[in-house]
């Protein structure tokens, strides 16, 4: 299993969202508004939102992929992509776990 994060410009959460709900196999993403920096001059904290997948390895690619469709625009501050690997997933409503879990 992976763990799929993005930070994504807020304005394009609809169409990353969109775009994810089409994925055939995926079964849902989390979000969250999110505050940082990173390498610019900026000094006020940029707002963007955080996208969290966590899916089958081999849909890992396809999310990546749609996100990265989704959310470009070219431009400085676009955004990140973050890949993890999942040990373990457990539902806690009927203890499966495994990607059965997912």
């Amino acid at each position: 299993m992976k763990q799929v994060i993005a930070y994504v410009k807020s304005h394009k959460l609809p169409e990353v969202a969109e775009a994810l709900r089409e994925i055939e196999g995926l079964t849902g993403m989390s979000h969250g508004a999110v505050q940082g920096f990173g390498r610019g001059p900026a000094i006020d904290l940029v707002k963007m939102d955080r996208v969290e997948v966590f899916c089958k390895d081999g849909l890992a690619g396809k999310v990546i992929n749609t996100i990265l469709d989704a959310a470009h625009e070219g431009l400085r501050g676009d955004g990140k992509v973050y890949v993890c690997p999942v040990e373990e997933a457990v539902r806690i409503s009927t203890k499966e776990n495994g990607e059965t879990a997912v």
